[in-house]
C-alpha cells in the first residue's frame, strides 16, 4: 500500500523534476532553484518530529540534491549511483523491519539498473539536471526519514553515498580555498579528473562501481556494530577517502594536466 511519506516524496521530487526540466531546457536562475529546493526540504523534514537538528537536514537536502547533480558528468556515475545507493537503504529497511521503505529503495535502485542499459558508457541517453536533482533530493529524504525511524545510524545515508559525498565538498571545498567561483561548471572533480587522465568513461565507471559497492556494504555490515565499532569503521572510510584524494591529487600534475 502506498503511504503518505510515499505520495509526499513523489510530489515533491516531481516538483523539483519540473524545475530542473525548465532549466536543461532553458536557463532557471540559481536562486529560484535553491528556492524551489529549499522549500522542497522544509516541506519533507516537517512531515517528521521536528528538533534541533531539523535546520541541518535541511540544508542537508539541498546539499545532496545539487551534489548529485554535480557528479552526473561521466557516463554511467549517477545512475550506478543510485543502484547501489538506494538497494542499500532498500536492504537497510527490509533488515529493519520497514517493508514500504524497502520497497521504494528497492524501485528506485531498479529504475536506476534499467536506465543504465541505455546510459552506461558509451552513453545513448543522458540523465540531466531532471533526473539528477530528484534522485540527489530523494537519497536525502530517503536517509532522514530512515535516521528518524531508528532504521538506521546518522551516518549511514552519508557512507551508503560517500563516493559522491566526498568527491563533489573535497572539490568544492578546494575550490571556494583558491578563491574560485563554485557555483561555476568546472571539470576538477576526481572523477572527471579520472576521465581526463586516460581512464575514459567506462574504466571510471567500473572503478567507482566497486567503490560504491564496498561503501554500502560496509554500511550495511557495521550498522548494527556497537558505536565504537562504528566509529572505527567512519575512521577506516576517512583513511580510505584521504588515500584516493592524494593518489588522484599527485597523478594529475604528472599526468601534465592543469
Amino acid at each position: 500500500m502506498v503511504g503518505v511519506g510515499e505520495i509526499m516524496l513523489a510530489l515533491l521530487t516531481l516538483g523539483l523534476a519540473m524545475v530542473s526540466w525548465l532549466d536543461d531546457r532553458r536557463h532557471v536562475s540559481i536562486a529560484l532553484r535553491l528556492a524551489v529546493q529549499f522549500v522542497a526540504a522544509v516541506v519533507w523534514v516537517g512531515c517528521f518530529e521536528l528538533n534541533l537538528w531539523s535546520a541541518v537536514a535541511v540544508v542537508a537536502l539541498v546539499w545532496m540534491a545539487n551534489l548529485y547533480n554535480f557528479m552526473d558528468g561521466s557516463d554511467g556515475l549517477a545512475g550506478g549511483m543510485a543502484v547501489f545507493g538506494f538497494g542499500a537503504y532498500g536492504a537497510a529497511a527490509w533488515l529493519g523491519g520497514d517493508i514500504s521503505l524497502s520497497w521504494l529503495g528497492a524501485a528506485i535502485a531498479a529504475a536506476a539498473l534499467g536506465f543504465l542499459r541505455f546510459n552506461f558508457p558509451p552513453a545513448r541517453m543522458f540523465m540531466g539536471d531532471v533526473g539528477s536533482v530528484p534522485l540527489g533530493f530523494a537519497a536525502g529524504a530517503l536517509g532522514y526519514q530512515g535516521w528518524t525511524q531508528a532504521l538506521w545510524p546518522w551516518w549511514f545515508p552519508l557512507l551508503v553515498f560517500s563516493p559522491f559525498v566526498m568527491d563533489a565538498t573535497l572539490t568544492l571545498l578546494r575550490r571556494g580555498l583558491r578563491g574560485e567561483r563554485i557555483w561555476q561548471a568546472h571539470r576538477a572533480h576526481y572523477y572527471q579528473r579520472l576521465v581526463r587522465m586516460g581512464w575514459g568513461h567506462r574504466k571510471t565507471a567500473l572503478a567507482e562501481y566497486g567503490l560504491m559497492l564496498l561503501a554500502a556494504l560496509s554500511a550495511l555490515a557495521i550498522a548494527p556494530l556497537p558505536p565504537v565499532a562504528q566509529l572505527l569503521g567512519l575512521f577506516c572510510w576517512a583513511g580510505i577517502y584521504a588515500l584516493l584524494a592524494r593518489r588522484i591529487d599527485q597523478a594529475w600534475p604528472a599526468a601534465g594536466q592543469q
